[in-house]
């Protein structure tokens, strides 16, 4: 299509979305590649999800601008002992209904985000025991010490009991749900702003909330939040002044942007670690053309897939540059031995001869998964790995989906539904134990049911899972990061998963916007000023 004709059909599409929005100074307009499908903030741990429930729900303890652990509805707390912890929670907050913010509000999040259907089980120990003392004071009761209990928290919000039982809303609403519960469609927070509309996957109208327990720093009315998957027409609307601000830019378009003279583009470093991973669990994969067996299970198909992988040719032609490689599935800013750490060099000729050892000389075929509107070049990666592994032999069918689609079916309850795959982490509490605990622990583990929340292929070490156990609890910090470093040793070691970088933030600001950008990449308008027009 030539150029004039795709800013046309670039121009009538956003035209179209935000006809219906009259202009204000005081609303803020932002599109994201991704979409917004279920208000129920226990339904998919994913960081544009948790950052739009931001704007609506609050936890007990938040994040400021540093990314430092805050009070927010427990204005304090104290460890008693060890095991017991006291939190002293906010008086005189309320819910957007009306309904008072009490302790049984806390105790029944605590059970529903550790309820069947959850994806933030691993948020809240499932040891931790929570106790009423009175109406604002709740006690947590663990088995064993927990020094970063509250920074495990960061992402958990508190529900109104009242509101989700009166609702038929008790239960969490599972990524893979195929009708909308009340909860997925409606809110009923504490935050700064209040849902006026919401049609999912599509637009989001946002509300300030002027009866906020905190004092705003932002100064906006409204928020008018739209999915628009096409990068093109997402450039095109920030450009023209139809949105305000967009995530991500794409590489492509970032000299443009800055170039334009009426928007930028703010970049930094993100802890957000992009990886590969393999189905090593099941006897059989599910898409495959080996019957019979799993490849995987192999660790000689594993070292190969890596070895085949050039994350160098990934940074320069797929990322313009704008990645670092990692050797790590954490990110360097979060552990200070990742510089221990070197990863070694593509060898598709030593690949080769790993296939061949393994008995599959000519390859095998295996579908991938991957969304196509989550990560920065998402699906372009995924077509780089593709042409990679055919170097070896390996027919890799890509399958590209937009992220709800694609989320919903690898965290598929009963067994996750994925046999190789593309994925994204930012750990939640900022530290290395929830990479250990979260994606590379046992998900098998018949004593913790939690651990290996996200471990989507089954990777599994006991004597990994044993070291995470002892790091979660260790106060000494020279020790604890040793422990650290010698559990990511055992998974470089079975080849376990196959890191590949973390991508660079990339949010296109209108120069009339200003906002605060944290190295989580979650977009929070809390903070947000506008210029009036």
């Amino acid at each position: 299509m030539p150029l004039r004709q795709t800013l046309f059909a670039a121009t009538a599409a956003f035209a179209v979305v935000f006809a219906m929005t009259p202009a204000s100074s005081q609303t803020l307009r932002y599109a994201n590649q991704g979409e917004l499908k279920s208000l129920d903030p226990y339904t998919l741990k994913e960081t544009t999800t948790i950052a739009h429930h931001a704007h609506v729900y609050e936890g007990l303890v938040t994040r400021d601008k540093d990314l430092k652990i805050i009070p927010a509805l427990a204005e304090s707390w104290e460890t008693p002992e060890p095991t017991r912890w006291r939190f002293h929670l906010r008086q005189g907050v309320k819910f957007h209904n009306g309904d008072p913010f009490t302790a049984d509000d806390v105790i029944f999040s605590a059970d529903r985000v550790r309820a069947k259907g959850s994806n933030f089980l691993t948020n809240v120990p499932a040891d931790a025991k929570f106790i009423k003392i009175d109406d604002y004071t709740v006690d947590v009761k663990l088995d064993s010490p927990n020094p970063i209990l509250t920074s495990q928290w960061d992402g958990w919000f508190i529900m109104d009991k009242k509101w989700c039982e009166e609702n038929n809303a008790v239960a969490p609403t599972p990524a893979s749900a195929t009708t909308p519960s009340y909860a997925s469609l409606h809110e009923n927070g504490t935050g700064p702003f209040t849902i006026e509309s919401h049609q999912p996957g599509v637009k989001t109208v946002f509300k300030v909330n002027p009866n906020w327990w905190r004092k705003p720093e932002h100064n906006l009315k409204e928020i008018v939040f739209t999915s628009i998957g096409s990068a093109a027409t997402r450039v095109a609307a920030l450009l023209s002044g139809e949105v305000d601000v967009i995530e991500p830019v794409p590489t492509q378009d970032i000299q443009r942007v800055n170039a334009s003279g009426t928007a930028t583009v703010m970049s930094a470093p993100e802890i957000r670690t992009i990886f590969l991973g393999m189905d090593q669990v099941r006897d059989e994969l599910l898409y495959s053309n080996i019957k019979g067996k799993n490849p995987f299970k192999d660790i000689r198909v594993r070292e190969a897939f890596y070895k085949a992988i050039d994350v160098e040719l990934i940074k320069n032609r797929v990322m313009r540059g704008l990645s670092t490689p990692s050797a790590l599935m954490v990110a360097p800013q979060l552990y200070p031995l990742s510089k221990d750490f070197t990863r070694t060099k593509p060898d598709p000729d030593g690949a080769k001869k790993l296939m061949a050892e393994a008995g599959y000389p000519d390859g095998f075929e295996v579908t991938m998964d991957c969304p196509n509107d989550r990560y920065v070049n998402d699906a372009d990666i995924c077509q780089a790995v593709v042409g990679m592994l055919a170097r070896i032999g390996v027919k890799v069918n890509l399958l590209a989906q937009p992220k709800a689609q694609y989320f919903g079916k690898v965290l598929k309850p009963g067994g996750f539904q994925t046999s190789f795959y593309l994925l994204g982490w930012t750990p939640s509490s900022m530290d290395s134990h929830n990479v250990l605990y979260d994606i590379m622990g046992c998900r098998d583990d018949p004593k913790n049911a939690t651990r290996g929340e996200a471990n989507l292929g089954g990777y599994c070490n006991k004597e990994l899972d044993a070291l995470a156990d002892k790091i979660l609890i260790e106060p000494d910090t020279a020790k604890r990061d040793q422990m650290i470093k010698q559990a990511f040793e055992i998974g470089i070691k079975d080849y376990g998963y196959i890191p590949l970088h973390q991508q660079a933030l990339a949010w296109g600001v209108s120069k009339k916007v200003k906002l605060t950008q944290r190295a989580d990449n979650e977009v929070l308008f809390y903070w947000a000023t506008k210029q009036d027009e």
